[in-house]
């Protein structure tokens, strides 16, 4: 038997350690599918923390150009 542990239960382990974590912090966040020798990696709808601006940030805007300041 091996004492070592999985790469889901170092996530886990990694993510719910410290002081005020939960258990949604080391909610999936993407799912990762292979397909005739391509990877795609999809955030899932679901995640809590998601890549990129946030709600309200121009740069979140579809149709909003992004000017340098």
């Amino acid at each position: 038997m091996s004492d070592e542990k999985s790469f889901e239960e170092n996530r886990h382990d990694q993510l719910t350690s410290a002081p005020k974590a939960t258990e949604e912090d080391a909610a999936p966040r993407f799912d990762v599918s292979e397909h005739d020798g391509v990877t795609r990696i999809d955030v899932r709808d679901d995640a809590a923390v998601r890549p990129g601006p946030g709600p309200g940030d121009p740069a979140a805007e579809k149709d909003t150009p992004i000017t340098e300041q």
